[in-house]
């Protein structure tokens, strides 16, 4: 089992930018697929980015792509999201995730591929 907590949440201008963390115990961190997935007030929460255990896979919704980018490290026990050029629309509860999948997208946009979740740090975007 692995415990999950996120970091790095606030308020920020849009055009700004946030890097959020995520810090797993244990010590078989490099063993899970890490997601992102957000959830707005009213909303169904949605996926944001992936990356597969080793690093070498990510997705990204298209949303965030060219703008969000998805880093782990394995040594650290740590998943980054680098959040940049932000919109007023990012405004929501981020939480990261953990599943047991190798790779496969099917495998990592899915919330219900995942085992395990952190409890969620809010990020709100103001115009």
């Amino acid at each position: 089992q692995v415990q999950l907590v996120e970091s790095g949440g606030g308020l920020v201008q849009a055009g700004g930018s946030l890097r959020l963390s995520c810090a797993a115990s244990g010590r078989t961190f490099g063993t899970y697929g890490m997601g992102w997935f957000r959830q707005a007030p009213g909303k169904e929460r949605e996926f944001v980015v992936a990356i597969s255990r080793s690093g070498g896979y990510t997705y990204y919704a298209d949303s965030v792509k060219g703008r969000f980018t998805i880093s782990r490290d394995n040594a650290k026990n740590t998943v980054y999201l680098q959040m940049n050029s932000l919109k007023p629309e990012d405004t929501a509860v981020y939480y990261c995730a953990a599943n047991h999948y190798y790779s496969g997208e099917d495998n990592y946009i899915a919330s219900d591929k995942y085992s395990y979740w952190g409890q969620g740090t809010q990020v709100t975007v103001s115009s």
